[in-house]
């Protein structure tokens, strides 16, 4: 049998138009193809209790500013907190003497201590201004004592600061981007004492959920207890877990990175629409639904606009030239037309029918609540 022969060119053209082919068969595929739904693990939607992140505030000041730092005189905190450092330091300034400061600063000092931190360990902090200095920029933090919401010390703060904006100004003219009173210190702080946790206490630890859900509550029990065993959890409430906790310490922490890891089905969220009145931002998730409903919806738009006028006395007259403004109040309603939105059981079935009303952001928020008050919108309404 005779085998017809390709050229090598037509041979290397042939095999590549067959791998994309094939390429555009296993792209298409994921389309058509079914996808199991990737669950959450259980570090992503439970904590252990205790095992969280600590706030630290302090109080401190950032020198070596090129003439930006507070002006003195508007801030009279940072010339005493100044004095009281040179105290301590040995030096002392006469009373009464008046010190223009204009590298120095007054700034707080924020940072966050993680859990199981230990003395020596390095954190970030973040440093912004309290006064009126015009930039940060080419500080310096000097040594800072962090405090807990308890007044103990847990770090100390020291470091040359990194701001991430910049600006310039002359002839009374200013650019600047982003800000120049607020920036960070990467690893600025030394912890210098722990805080305990309730790991190692007792011989079970509690898990609390991120969003109290009673679904998610027996989900988690019961995936825990098929790996580590019947009765090792149990779900409390809608928010809480009880697990049970072997006795050795290293065998807590191997049980935890073995649960952590965990998949958790999440049941289907509660329907809720959440709205931002000052963006007029509005987030529906896929729970929510529409009854049959009709809405009608116009603008109403109040225009005031004044203009002087001046009243000229007569020549040779002993009266006074008076401005008075004349005001022209204009009302414009726009008709808007009764639209009848359909049953909607889908998010995408919700998010046509409230396109077709073709109102913007802000007047979709009134449409929302009237929806909601009329008992159309089956979903809780949060403002935030």
């Amino acid at each position: 049998m005779h085998r017809p022969f390709f050229p090598a060119e037509q041979r290397a053209d042939l095999l590549l138009r067959l791998l994309i082919a094939f390429s555009l068969f296993i792209a298409s595929a994921a389309v058509w193809w079914p996808v199991d739904a990737q669950a959450a693990r259980l570090k992503e939607v439970a904590a252990v209790q205790g095992v969280r992140s600590n706030q630290l505030i302090g109080y401190g000041l950032v020198v070596g500013l090129d003439g930006t730092g507070d002006q003195t005189t508007q801030t009279p905190f940072t010339t005493q907190s100044l004095n009281a450092m040179l105290q301590q330091l040995g030096v002392t300034v006469p009373p009464g003497t008046s010190v223009q400061l204009r590298n120095v600063a007054a700034v707080m000092v924020t940072a966050s201590l993680p859990p199981f931190a230990q003395p020596g360990q390095q954190i970030d902090i973040n440093v912004s201004s309290m006064g009126n200095a015009k930039s940060l920029r080419g500080g310096t933090l000097v040594v800072t004592p962090l405090r807990g919401a308890d007044g103990q010390i847990y770090a100390l703060a020291q470091g040359n600061l990194i701001i991430g904006g910049a600006g310039a100004s002359a002839g009374g003219s200013k650019v600047q981007v982003n800000t120049l009173n607020a920036g960070r210190v990467p690893g600025g702080a030394t912890v210098e004492r722990g805080v305990p946790t309730p790991l190692a206490q007792g011989d079970a630890i509690q898990l609390d959920l991120n969003a109290a859900d009673y679904s998610t509550a027996r989900e988690v029990a019961r995936v825990i207890n098929s790996k580590m065993g019947a009765n090792t959890a149990q779900a409390l409430d809608g928010r809480t877990v009880r697990v049970l906790m072997p006795a050795d310490a290293n065998a807590r922490v191997a049980f935890l990175a073995d649960i952590e890891n965990l998949p958790i089905d999440l049941a289907a969220p509660a329907a809720r629409v959440v709205v931002n009145a000052r963006t007029g931002s509005v987030v529906v998730n896929q729970s929510v639904t529409l009854n049959p409903c009709a809405v009608a919806h116009g603008n109403l738009s109040v225009t005031i606009s004044s203009q002087p006028v001046i009243s000229q006395p007569g020549p040779l007259s002993s009266g006074q030239t008076v401005v008075a403004e004349r005001a022209d109040i204009a009302i414009k309603q726009d008709a808007g037309s009764l639209i009848q939105l359909p049953a909607g059981t889908q998010l995408t079935d919700v998010v046509k029918a409230l396109n077709s009303l073709g109102a913007t952001p802000q007047e979709l928020l009134a449409i929302l609540q009237a929806i909601k008050a009329a008992g159309a919108l089956n979903a809780e309404l949060e403002v935030i």
